[in-house]
């Protein structure tokens, strides 16, 4: 999930192909369907992005009451309307109206507070939870923005790599090689510095053990001399999201590598190269499984689109909906955008959109 910012952003507005009344309001990649006549190119309006709590005053005012998602009919989600995608909410709240909005968007001003919106968190249902304690060695998981939302993060022709992304729940591992000990969390948990007291029987526990993590951590700590070892791995099937890949969890979890970290004594944590990731987790022939690579090749928006969409490839039968593709340079960089490493997602439509869907953390 990516953070949560609402802001200013200037538009370009776009016809609606299917509708006389409405029309499409263009932030970065993302297109929200707004009422014609409203908004021009140019303008300057406030953008909700997908996973906004809105309070119920604004929904109310924004004239949204029973339309948005979740239980209490608060939550912002994609949705298509006559046909087209539409992904946030494009508006000019009342509570702002004295507010300079052209000001706001050179200082890239976030409005969430002042408004009251909030970030959606997902439930974490029984089986994926379990007892918690502090776990200051922990290696911290990282937000992943959309491109849509970032569209200069990478540049034309940079050479990328792009793997599929996963449809499942993360798992945090971390081996610290002095003491020999593992912290396995979740994505929700490790953002905490939370660590999942070992359970042979909790989800997360069982997979690392089931898919043996904590050999290859410490055969990548002896390698490199690292005092810690952080592996990522999405963990799926029937039993963690509406999406299974064939596999089964309340058996064998199915298990896909998609990022590896060490930290040394001295000096920040260093992420290996998207290039390097196969090799990383292959160790004289056992190797653990990794999240499919589907592209290697020069930055493309357009391509890359278009490859976010599509069939999934994790079970070899294309038996679902591609959830999307994370993209990386394929030697790692910092991004000054993001302030942060260079790497976002594209999340396909119709994973959107997909009826029954679960949103589990």
């Amino acid at each position: 999930m990516s953070t949560l910012r609402v802001t200013a952003e200037r538009l370009t507005v776009h016809p609606h192909p299917n509708a006389d009344a409405l029309e499409l309001a263009q932030v970065g990649l993302y297109r929200a369907v707004v009422p014609k006549g409203v908004y021009a190119t140019g303008d300057v309006a406030l953008y909700i992005p997908e996973q906004a709590i809105v309070p119920e005053p604004l929904i109310e005012e924004l004239g949204l009451t029973g339309r948005l998602a979740g239980p209490e009919h608060n939550r912002v989600r994609a949705i298509r309307l006559r046909g087209e995608l539409s992904q946030g909410i494009v508006c000019r709240p009342a509570a702002l109206i004295d507010t300079d909005l052209e000001t706001a968007a050179l200082d890239d001003t976030d409005f969430a507070d002042r408004l009251g919106i909030t970030k959606w968190v997902p439930p974490i249902p029984v089986h994926m939870s379990g007892e918690v304690a502090p776990a200051a060695d922990l290696l911290p998981w990282i937000e992943i923005e959309n491109i849509r939302r970032h569209p200069d993060l990478f540049t034309p022709g940079e050479r990328v790599i792009a793997t599929e992304k996963v449809h499942g729940t993360a798992c945090l591992y971390t081996y610290v090689a002095a003491t020999g000990e593992s912290f396995v969390s979740s994505k929700g948990f490790g953002s905490k510095s939370l660590a999942l007291v070992r359970n042979d029987d909790n989800l997360y526990w069982r997979t690392v053990l089931a898919h043996r993590v904590p050999e290859m951590a410490a055969r990548i700590a002896g390698g490199f001399g690292a005092t810690r070892v952080g592996i990522f791995g999405e963990v799926y099937g029937a039993g963690v999201q509406d999406l299974a890949y064939g596999a089964n969890a309340k058996k064998t979890p199915g298990y896909a590598v998609f990022d590896v970290v060490i930290a040394h004594e001295d000096g920040p944590p260093q992420w290996f190269n998207a290039c390097m990731l196969p090799a990383v987790v292959d160790w004289n022939g056992t190797a653990l499984p990794v999240v499919p690579r589907l592209y290697d090749g020069p930055y493309d928006e357009a391509v890359l689109l278009a490859l976010a969409e599509g069939t999934e490839t994790v079970s070899g039968t294309s038996a679902h909906v591609r959830e999307g593709i994370v993209v990386r340079p394929y030697r790692e960089r910092h991004s000054p955008i993001l302030n942060g490493r260079a790497i976002g997602k594209i999340v396909s439509q119709a994973y959107l959109t997909r009826k029954g869907g679960t949103e589990y953390e």
